[in-house]
């Protein structure tokens, strides 16, 4: 069995996440790991073993025995910083969400297709059985035509990082739809196996970032810091194929419960997800 040699860039919340689970893979090996905090980095050598630590990406992705890495950093670093590696001939997982914008999102593809190196982006819940299960429903026309979709993350006390990068629009771009709306959306697009949208009408609020309130357990919160990003964002998107999808992503709200959630009607079927509850007709009625 061939043993990958891995490096992992960004030693946070996320990044320990990425360390633990490849030390219980038998095909990955982490050679090397990377952060700016030396404390983090001690805490990688304490807890993992791990002896190549670096303050500076670019000493780890000179390791020949790192062959592919993973970038656990804040927004704003994920594209410059997977292109150094892919340009460095690694292979390359990058937290999710991609990049800030859609040119710097083709930039990355367009290195990974010219070094012949293998990109993915964090978006794990493609992965699920059930992800793959309601697909294969849209694949083998259960639902029939899916016109319109409707999904969401929402959170009522979730805030990650109150005053870090997490709020600072210029570092993580967005707040509540870049962190948790991408799950949402991209499992729904990934479903319906339908990207390509034709227009979008949305709308973004940030009702308690701003005072301080609902923070929740996820990154290091900062004092005094900026929250100039939404905690609450909610889009209608056109797609190029005719169907419509309703996209809403909460930080903090007063929503009845913490739901992830995603609804397909087709004009044969519709479909809940996760619940995998597939809503047909008998007799007449739709049941």
């Amino acid at each position: 069995m061939k043993t990958v040699g891995v490096g992992v860039i960004g030693c946070g919340s996320i990044g320990t996440w990425h360390l633990d689970r490849y030390m219980r893979l038998e095909e990955a090996k982490v050679v090397a790991a990377c952060d700016i905090d030396e404390q983090a980095l001690k805490e990688v050598k304490t807890r993992w073993g791990i002896e190549n630590l670096y303050t500076d990406y670019h000493d780890l992705l000179a390791r020949d025995d790192v062959e592919a890495v993973s970038v656990c950093l804040p927004n704003y670093l994920h594209a410059p910083v997977t292109i150094d590696a892919l340009k460095a001939g690694k292979h390359v997982l990058c937290e999710k969400p991609p990049a800030l914008n859609a040119n710097q999102v083709e930039e990355m593809f367009e290195v990974a297709k010219k070094t012949r190196k293998k990109l993915l982006i964090g978006l794990t819940r493609r992965f699920l059985s059930i992800t793959r299960t309601a697909r294969k429903y849209v694949e083998d026309d259960v639902l029939g035509e899916v016109y319109l979709a409707k999904c969401g993350y929402l959170r009522q006390t979730g805030i990650p990082g109150m005053g870090s990068w997490f709020t600072t629009r210029s570092m993580a771009g967005s707040g509540a739809i870049f962190d948790i709306g991408v799950h949402a959306l991209d499992t729904t697009l990934w479903i319906m196996n339908d990207f390509k949208a034709e227009s979008v009408l949305a709308s973004t609020y940030a009702k308690f970032g701003p005072r301080g309130k609902a923070a929740g357990d996820w990154g290091k919160p900062v004092p005094g810091g900026p929250f100039d990003v939404e905690d609450l964002g909610v889009a209608l998107i056109k797609m190029k194929s005719g169907a419509t999808v309703y996209l809403e992503a909460a930080w903090a709200s007063f929503s009845p419960k913490t739901e992830f959630y995603v609804h397909l009607l087709g004009d044969k079927a519709g479909l809940e997800y996760p619940a995998m509850r597939l809503i047909t007709e008998e007799a007449g009625r739709i049941t």
